[in-house]
């Protein structure tokens, strides 16, 4: 059914309309999803199940949030944001950002250098313009991935996160080492190879782990069992960094 009435709705209604008014729409969709069995704990709707996509990750039908999503969003409301917090999100989920966005008693800063998620900022990860030290916590969600210096980038990530302060980092993962090659440079070699037509590498959690430790970061990997009732994912990695 989903599949259907999403077909449905993008012949219809034209696409800049869709981006500019997907909460509204998506909202169209909860009377054929609410029940007792599930719920997303961004939207706080209550459903009779999630939507599984071809992944097989279970999206959200009436906010759109994905698993990684959820997870991060538990993650920050339970452990890692505190009031009077300095926040920088590297592309930010439509959900998350206004959610954070309603927060008065921190200082968010949503960014997006190529423009493609909402944000108020364009900071270049590789040179971020901001002074050292300035950030409580840094959400950095599958960001690295498409970064060719992604060793820049970590020693920028280390440099504006306040002594005592969090990175939460997350990329797609393989086993054994990383895998990258800079020869690999247009999209349907990318997409063969590294299986997006923008990622650069795929990252193992341990080459991961021991990049971040190069910059300077005290790194702990956690691995987060499924959660069925919120839709998490099984064996589902992140990093925490902390300088």
């Amino acid at each position: 059914m989903y599949t259907f009435l999403k077909s449905v709705v993008k012949n219809i209604i034209p696409e800049e309309v869709l981006i500019r008014n997907e909460d509204q729409l998506r909202k169209l969709l909860k009377p054929f999803y609410q029940g007792k069995n599930h719920e997303c704990n961004i939207c706080r709707t209550k459903l009779k199940k999630f939507v599984p996509l071809e992944n097989g990750q279970l999206i959200c039908p009436v906010c759109g949030s994905l698993p990684r999503t959820r997870r991060l969003n538990m993650l920050l409301e339970t452990e890692f944001l505190k009031p009077d917090f300095c926040f920088l999100d590297f592309s930010p989920s439509r959900m998350l950002y206004k959610k954070w966005k309603k927060r008065k008693d921190i200082a968010y800063y949503p960014t997006d250098f190529e423009n493609q998620f909402l944000s108020d900022y364009r900071y270049d990860i590789t040179g971020i313009d901001a002074e050292e030290g300035k950030f409580d916590l840094i959400v950095c969600y599958h960001i690295l991935e498409h970064i060719t210096e992604d060793r820049k980038a970590m020693g920028e990530l280390y440099r504006v996160l306040k002594k005592g302060g969090a990175v939460l980092i997350q990329t797609p993962f393989k086993e054994g080492e990383i895998y990258e090659d800079n020869s690999i440079s247009t999209e349907g070699e990318r997409l063969k190879h590294f299986g997006q037509e923008d990622h650069v590498r795929i990252y193992s959690v341990r080459g991961l782990e021991a990049r971040l430790k190069k910059a300077g970061f005290q790194v702990t990997v956690r691995t987060f069992s499924e959660a069925r009732y919120y839709g998490y994912s099984q064996n589902e990695k992140v990093l925490i960094c902390r300088k």
